[in-house]
């Protein structure tokens, strides 16, 4: 065993970059290859990206590599608002703040001997970034949210025969959350800008198997556990304080928020099918308990406006649902050392009408995608483009709140996606 190779391999999978993904939430963009293939890719030869794949599937790497991956994800999109009367109101910015966001991920799998296998990938699960105009009205929703993320994976993998492989592995979590919305609350002779900013570590676990019917066919089921997160974070309300408040000193306001988040379990099933030694297809469906996901209520240790038992939360129920995610993708290789791939993958929507906002306003998604791939006995280069077709939200607003407006539509919404891998082999 070289002890310096798997030294760097353990350090850049740990201090991998954290991350913040576009619109979204579930990020499933872990290497160039699978966002070509759409996601689809449980079952490759002699990758290390497997470990966030498929952990059963690292048995299928031979020797040692190390891989990282950078993935571009640029979200654009528009909306509309509504008042109390269904009438839209006018004179508003109509379109997101482009802000894009990157997804890394960073990979080592060393084969032990014929039967063991372990493996450490530094990648995110969840993460979104999504920006507004700061005077438009969608601003006392939210006009700037971004979850970072990133899941550090240490995995053990056994090949009990040319049939079977399982692994398991643990999960440590990590989400950094900054929330900046406008608290505007005319009765009070309030209109200030509010900031929440944490940051918390949890832990999870996951489990994977494969089963070979034969040399073309194998089927694979990949469980992740659901995580939870109690964050501890700074509040910061500028110009929020009340004329009506006892309080002196500035009209800022600074203390502690908590909150508590549950991050879902999720349920991946892949299906391999080689038509022969250069092409194969790969089918995969997800199941994510979204569920989980019931509110997002933030206490605070102190009132915004600084009038005691006034506006010391901010409760919010979202109440997502369950959902599937589909994805098809096809692998061919042109010859020895060069490949190409495509993909497509249906994002079903889980938000409902009640639980929407301005942090994640999208709704079903369909992402078509290409790549490329050379690769000789030492590495690897893959590239890989994408688009994802985002569709309609209609969500409430909750004036009651603080939200200017009683209703709001995004529509026209995509993203682009770009994404480059590179693999080494020791």
């Amino acid at each position: 065993m070289n002890k310096n190779f798997l030294a760097l391999g353990l350090a850049a999978a740990l201090l991998a970059p954290q991350v913040a993904g576009a619109e979204g939430f579930a990020i499933n963009e872990w290497s160039a290859e699978g966002v070509a293939m759409g996601g689809a890719r449980m079952f490759a030869e002699d990758d290390a990206a497997n470990v966030a794949y498929n952990p059963a599937s690292i048995t299928k790497v031979k020797g040692e590599v190390m891989k990282s991956s950078y993935t571009y994800l640029s979200p654009h999109g528009n909306y509309k608002l509504y008042d109390s009367n269904n009438d839209e109101i006018k004179g508003e910015p109509t379109h997101n703040k482009v802000h894009a966001g990157w997804a890394v991920g960073t990979y080592y799998v060393r084969q032990i001997n014929d039967k063991e296998w372990f493996g450490i990938g530094a990648f995110p699960r969840f993460a979104m970034v999504s920006e507004f105009e700061r005077n438009s009205k969608a601003s006392t929703n939210a006009f700037f949210s971004k979850l970072n993320g990133v899941s550090v994976t240490p995995t053990y993998a056994h090949k009990f025969d040319k049939k079977w492989s399982a692994a398991v592995g643990a999960e440590i979590n990590y989400v950094g959350l900054e929330l900046q919305k406008n608290l505007v609350i005319p009765t009070a002779g309030v209109n200030g800008t509010t900031q929440i900013e944490g940051e918390s570590y949890a832990l999870g676990w996951n489990a994977a198997a494969n089963y070979a019917f034969d040399d073309k066919n194998e089927i694979g089921v990949v469980y992740r556990s659901r995580i939870k997160h109690s964050l501890e974070a700074d509040l910061k309300g500028y110009g929020t304080k009340s004329p009506a408040s006892t309080l002196g000193g500035s009209n800022d306001v600074f203390g502690n928020a908590y909150g508590v988040v549950t991050l879902p379990d999720s349920w991946d099933i892949g299906y391999n099918h080689k038509f022969d030694k250069k092409t194969r297809l790969e089918l995969k469906a997800t199941r994510t308990n979204w569920s989980t996901y019931d509110a997002l209520n933030v206490y605070f240790d102190k009132s915004l406006i600084g009038i005691p038992g006034k506006v010391e939360s901010s409760p919010s129920a979202k109440n997502w649902s369950d959902g599937w995610r589909y994805a098809i993708g096809l692998e061919h290789n042109l010859s020895d050392k060069y490949a190409v791939m495509a993909g497509f993958a249906f994002d079903e929507s889980s938000i409902p009408h009640d639980g929407g906002d301005f942090m994640v306003p999208t709704g079903l998604r369909r992402t078509y995608s290409i790549g490329a791939r050379y690769n000789d006995k030492k590495q690897t280069v893959a590239v890989a483009l994408g688009w994802m077709d985002v569709g309609t939200l209609d969500f409430a607003g909750h004036p009651e709140k603080g939200d200017a407006y009683s209703s709001a539509h995004a529509y026209d919404s995509f993203t682009k996606i770009a994404s480059i891998s590179y693999q080494r082999k020791f």
